[in-house]
Formats: C-alpha cells, structure tokens, sequence
C-alpha cells in the first residue's frame, strides 16, 4: 500500500443515513457480492452526475457490491457498485479505482483507494438488457492533492488516470466484466 492510500472496506451496516437496513455477502469464485438495502433512510442521499443531481440513496434503495477477488494487495484494480432504486431500477454504477484488494478475515471486501471513481448512468428496460450510456470520471482533485502531498507519484498518479479510462471505455462497450457478474446475480442472486 503506498503511503496515505486510506484502505476502504466495504461495510454499510455502520452507515449513520440508514435506520434499518440488512446486509448479505455472498462468495463467488472470483468475487464477493455485498448486498445491502436501506430499508429505512433518515437522509437521502443525493449526488452531482454530469450536469445533474440524481438520487442514489432513499429508503427500499440497494447498493450491490461486486468485488473481484484474487489480484491482492499492491496491484492495480477496481470494484464495482450497483446503486438501485426501491423498484430495483439502476441510478448509477460506481467504480473505485484502487491499488491493491482483498477479503478480511470477516470476510468483507477490501480495498487500497487510488481517489480516482467511474460513475456510469446504467439503463435497462423491458427491450434493453442494459447499457452504460454516460459515465465520469470524478475526484480527480483528490488525486491531484495526493500527488502534490507526496502520498502518491506522478507516475502513480498518471498510471491510476489510464486505469480510470480504461474502465470507462469498458463500460461503454459493455465489455466491463464485473458488470456481467452484476447481471448475473441481479437475475439470480443464488447463483
């Protein structure tokens, strides 16, 4: 872990915005599936995509988890967040960026942050089995701010962008392989 990479792991249950909820984590071969659903919301959650604000967090809201599992610490990757409406409609995908992964002994995902997310705007229907149709790049003045405070170098910095957009670019071919384990579950969560 390069020094200052704050090491996130991906546990909602602690989360102050949500009165009642309940959390499942679900092992794959090759990835963990958090799936957590606010069942009741003390304060929405709403955030700025591209040039509006959408909702990402109200109460019957999902936030689906799929972690990859198996690169471990010091290597370059990403996991993949599904946020859901309470008719179960996809509001916004959210990709971490990040230098190293892995499950904690309780068995909840990890990961070393690199600053740097992918937002995507997901649309599925009844003719449309989904397609990532806008996306972002966001927080990159955290990034900057990590590279000017020495906690990561330019080379690290300009490694994590080419990540970013290589991520990006999946997700708008839809060859982005952890949203096709996001579908998978999403159709058969006992799979």
């Amino acid at each position: 872990m390069l020094t200052g990479m704050k090491r996130k792991v991906h546990d909602l249950r602690a989360w102050s915005r949500s009165a009642r909820h309940e959390q499942l984590v679900l092992h794959l071969p090759g990835h963990v599936i958090v799936d957590y659903t606010a069942h009741e919301v003390v304060r929405p959650l709403d955030v700025p995509f591209g040039g509006r604000v959408i909702r990402v967090l109200d109460h019957g809201y999902r936030w689906v988890r799929v972690h990859p599992t198996g690169s471990g610490g010091g290597v370059m990757g990403d996991a993949l967040t599904a946020q859901l409406d309470g008719d179960g409609l996809p509001r916004q995908l959210y990709v971490d960026v990040h230098g190293g992964e892995g499950v904690g002994e309780d068995g909840l995902p990890w990961i070393d942050d690199l600053y740097l997310d992918v937002i995507g705007n997901w649309v599925v229907g009844p003719e449309c089995p989904g397609r990532v149709t806008e996306t972002h790049i966001i927080d990159g003045d955290e990034l900057e701010d990590a590279v000017r405070d020495g906690r990561m170098t330019a080379a690290q910095a300009e490694a994590t962008w080419a990540h970013a957009r290589a991520v990006e670019s999946a997700l708008c071919a839809g060859t982005y392989p952890p949203l096709a384990v996001l579908r998978r579950y999403l159709e058969d969560p006992y799979t």
